[in-house]
Parts: C-alpha cells; sequence; structure tokens
C-alpha cells in the first residue's frame, strides 16, 4: 500500500516516508510523525518502497531491516544508488552489531530499535530534516579553484601563504640552500618540492630523509653509505642518500634532531662536496643541492652548542617559514576543497563538499596539528558522511567542542538524547521559554542575537549545575576550555 494522500498544502511540509510490512508498526509511526505536522506517506514492502522515493522522494525514509521479500538494506541500497542524498534510518528490533555495521556501511542516516521512543523519533527526523537543509546548502558550493591550480600541491590565497610563493619563485634559479621552518603538519616538505620541481635539477633525484626518524647509530650509514665490513651486519657495500642523489636534490627534515658527529659531516659536504663512506678511506665527490627543515629553534641550539653555529649559516642562506594554519584560516576552505578532490580521485570517499555549517566550525578550530591534523579530519569526516556532503555531525567531537558548536545530541541506538529526554540544556532553557526570550531580546541593542542566545544558555546551565564548569560543558555540547574561554569573553562572574 502507498499512503499518499496529501492535503493540498503538503509540498510546503516534510514528508516521510514508513517503509514496513507491519500495519502497526506504519500506523504507530504515521501518528508519532503527523503531531509534528509532517505529512506522512507508507509503503508495504521495501518493492513498493522504491518505487514511492523514485515517483516521489519524501524528506526522510523510515525502513524496516526484515520484511517479506526484499530485506531493508537490499531496498536501503537500492535507494542510495538511485539518489546518495536521500535521508534513510532503518528499523530493528535486532539490535546487532552486523545490523549497525551494514546499516552504516550502505550509508543509512542512523537506525533505531523497536519498541521506539515516541521522543527519540521525534528528535532523529529533526536533525535527519536538519541534515538535509544542510546538504541542500551545499548543493550550490562550487570549489574556488580548480584541479589544475592544485598541481603544486600547497593551497592558499592568504597574504602570508603569497609570501612563500614568491621567495620559493625566487631561491629555484639557483642552488643556494634553503631552510625551512615552521610547526609540525605545516607542509615543509611540500615547500622543498615544489623548490626542486622548479629548479634546473628537477630531472634528477628528490630524496627526502627525516633526520628524526633514524636511530643515530644508523644515520651516517644512511646519509653517505657503508663499506662491506664496516659494523656488524655490513654484509656488502651500501650507497648512502647522498651518492643515490647525486646531481639532485637532498631534504634533511628535522634536522634538528641530527647528532653533533654528522651535523659534522653534512658541513664537510656543503663546504667542499665531497663525503666518505663509514669504514671506508676514499674520498668521492657529490653534485647535492641541500634544503633542510626543522620546527625546533635552531638559535637557542646554537646558544647551547647543540647545534653547530657553522653549519647554522651554511643552511640559514636563505629561510622560509612556513605559517601556522591558525594563520591562515582564511585558507581553510581551500584547503579542504584540496584534500576532497584528491580523495575523491581515488575513489576514497563519496563525500565531494562541505555544509556551510561545518565549514564554519572547521574555520574556527586552532589546529594544533596544523594542515596534517587537517586532512586527516576531512578524510575521518568524509569516510564518516552518509552522504556526498560532511555535515556537522560528522566532525569529530573535539573538533565541534573546541570550535565552540553547540550541536543537537546525536540519536538511535545506545544513544542518549537530551532534545529527547528533556535533560541537560533542554532543563535549563526549554523551547518556549527560548522562543519568548529571543522575543524580548530581538530589539535590546546591536549585539548579535545568536551570541547572546548563547551566553543566556549558558548561564542557565551553568545555574543548574551549581557552577559545575565541568558537568555544564558537557550539557552544552562544548569542552570545558571553550566554556571557560566563553567565561572570559563575557565577564562572567560564576
Amino acid at each position: 500500500m502507498l499512503g499518499f494522500d496529501m492535503p493540498e498544502d503538503s509540498a510546503k511540509r516534510p514528508t516521510i516516508l514508513v517503509i514496513d510490512d507491519d500495519a502497526e508498526i506504519r500506523y504507530s509511526l504515521a501518528r508519532v510523525l503527523s503531531s509534528r505536522g509532517w505529512q506522512v506517506a507508507e509503503a508495504a514492502s521495501g518493492e513498493l518502497g522504491i518505487q514511492a522515493v523514485k515517483k516521489a522522494p519524501p524528506d526522510v525514509v523510515f525502513l524496516d531491516v526484515r520484511m517479506g521479500g526484499m530485506s531493508g538494506l537490499e531496498a536501503l541500497q537500492h535507494i542510495r544508488s538511485a539518489n546518495p542524498r536521500q535521508l534513510v534510518i532503518l528499523m530493528t528490533a535486532f539490535g546487532t552489531a552486523q545490523t549497525a555495521i551494514e546499516a552504516m556501511k550502505y550509508g543509512a542516516f542512523d537506525y533505531i530499535m523497536k519498541p521506539f521512543d515516541p521522543q527519540k523519533v521525534l528528535a532523529l527526523v529533526d536533525n535527519a530534516l536538519k541534515a538535509g537543509a544542510d546538504m541542500r546548502a551545499a548543493v550550490d558550493y562550487k570549489p574556488s579553484l580548480n584541479s589544475e591550480d592544485y598541481k603544486e600541491g600547497i593551497v592558499g590565497a592568504s597574504p602570508v601563504m603569497q609570501d612563500v610563493f614568491k621567495v620559493i619563485g625566487q631561491v629555484t634559479a639557483s642552488d643556494v640552500t634553503v631552510m625551512i621552518t615552521g610547526e609540525s603538519g605545516t607542509g615543509k616538505e611540500l615547500v622543498a618540492r615544489s623548490i626542486w620541481k622548479h629548479s634546473h635539477r628537477s630531472s634528477k633525484p628528490f630524496i627526502a630523509v627525516n633526520c628524526a626518524a633514524i636511530p643515530e647509530n644508523l644515520i651516517e650509514s644512511e646519509l653517505f653509505g657503508h663499506e662491506k665490513g664496516s659494523f656488524t651486519g655490513a654484509t656488502g657495500q651500501r650507497l648512502g642518500k647522498f651518492e643515490l642523489c647525486d646531481g639532485g636534490t637532498i631534504f634533511l627534515d628535522e634536522i634538528g634532531d641530527m647528532a653533533l658527529a654528522t651535523q659534522t659531516k653534512i658541513l664537510r659536504v656543503l663546504q667542499q662536496g665531497e663525503i666518505q663512506r663509514v669504514g671506508g678511506t676514499e674520498t668521492l665527490r657529490v653534485d647535492v643541492r641541500i634544503l633542510a627543515a626543522t620546527n625546533k629553534d635552531l638559535e637557542a641550539m646554537v646558544r647551547a652548542k647543540t647545534f653547530r653555529e657553522d653549519l647554522y649559516y651554511r643552511l640559514n642562506v636563505v629561510r622560509i617559514r612556513m605559517p601556522a594554519l591558525r594563520e591562515r584560516d582564511g585558507d581553510i576552505p581551500q584547503i579542504v576543497d584540496f584534500c576532497l578532490q584528491n580523495l575523491v580521485k581515488q575513489r576514497k570517499v563519496r563525500a565531494s563538499k562541505v555544509s556551510p555549517e561545518a565549514m564554519s566550525v572547521l574555520v574556527r578550530y586552532e589546529w594544533p596539528g596544523n594542515v596534517r591534523e587537517l586532512e586527516n579530519v576531512i578524510y575521518r569526516s568524509a569516510v564518516i558522511a552518509q552522504g556526498d556532503t560532511i555535515l556537522l555531525k560528522d566532525l569529530p567531537v573535539e573538533i565541534r567542542g573546541s570550535a565552540g558548536a553547540i550541536v543537537p545530541a546525536e540519536t538511535g541506538t545506545g544513544l542518549s538524547s537530551d532534545a529527547a529526554t528533556g535533560t541537560g540544556v533542554a532543563q535549563a532553557l526549554t523551547l518556549p521559554e527560548a522562543l519568548d526570550w529571543v522575543h524580548r531580546e530581538l530589539a535590546a541593542g546591536p549585539e548579535p542575537i545568536l551570541e547572546r542566545l548563547e551566553r543566556e544558555m549558558a548561564l542557565r546551565v551553568l545555574k543548574a549545575e551549581s557552577g559545575n564548569q565541568l558537568r555544564a560543558a558537557e550539557k552544552l555540547g562544548i569542552t570545558r576550555a571553550t566554556l571557560r574561554k566563553r567565561i572570559d569573553e563575557w565577564g562572567l562572574k560564576i
């Protein structure tokens, strides 16, 4: 049976399709959902449900897992294949691990256990409708750059990054030694590769060596090679990185972790272009350009006698400082776009867009791990996303909390919902109270209404928790550090 008996104003109301072969379940769900003014349609089998979705795509689909004929998981795959943005909530009376894994694998928005808690059903639909709105908002998003604009692998239009690009261009025409500094994860190796790529040595090798990752007793062998029998385990002659890179460019990453003895030999290469293999007596000539990078304060290490002063000046002929991501947060949308284009091209993820709300949180977050952390978060969130759009709920909790985002609690199996149970924030500020407050405050000064509402909610939750900031932060959905920062900004007396 298809229950599409819609009133004339149905186009203005969200439509929920319930697919279940149990008439009582369809009736019960219809009563709960229609109580919110939503239009409810019904289908008695997976096959009929697929037809209904193709004929008139609803806003949300409730789909039973076990039905006669086509199973819910089979129907889910057909529905999602026809429309990757279709929001589907699976229903099951058997909360097995396999059901949960399969449901999310095939792109379900969530799944819910029978028998239903009506309030949880309503909260779940609210979240699904919001997710749908976020996806539609992201539909019009167009990448600011085409894939060919990303061929350098370094993304950024901010003034600090433009300065970096200018210096890269200036040093590519010569063999000058370059020191690249900056926090971990800022992209220092990308700068080194860009210098090599645009230099006259681009047809020769580029070899990157992480000095911090190689044990001190092996670093010289890695860099300069060794002769047979020069130490235990040296069963044959081995060429080092400098010999292998002859004519090309070698990138010494984390050079601040290099031992003093090895620093002396690097200085000899820079000054004379000569090396000796470990255990050897022959002096070998090499023609190698050296680029170095570190996230340490080399000037302080020179003063502490833990880094050779003469080597420091030899390496630090031209310095390029890579800014931290928090110093160029305006570049974050481009970096996110670059990451998603690469992931989609490699067919690793479905999501190719980010909702405006999620992007706002990404831009506000401080990114202590810089670009490397951002790339990791985008990959993780794109894998978690059920559709082609990364939503706010797909971002890691710590990112949402640290950026000050207050989001609805997740609903579904094994997850609590403050909105559904009437605990937490709902106790501190009910919806009617919030609406009344908004009406009163709309005309009260130029301060943004959302900021004032956020402050009012924080005050009420703190009061409800007797000033306990940890419990208040948990109920607000943010970290304690973020709450304390807000308290300081607002000048609140707790």
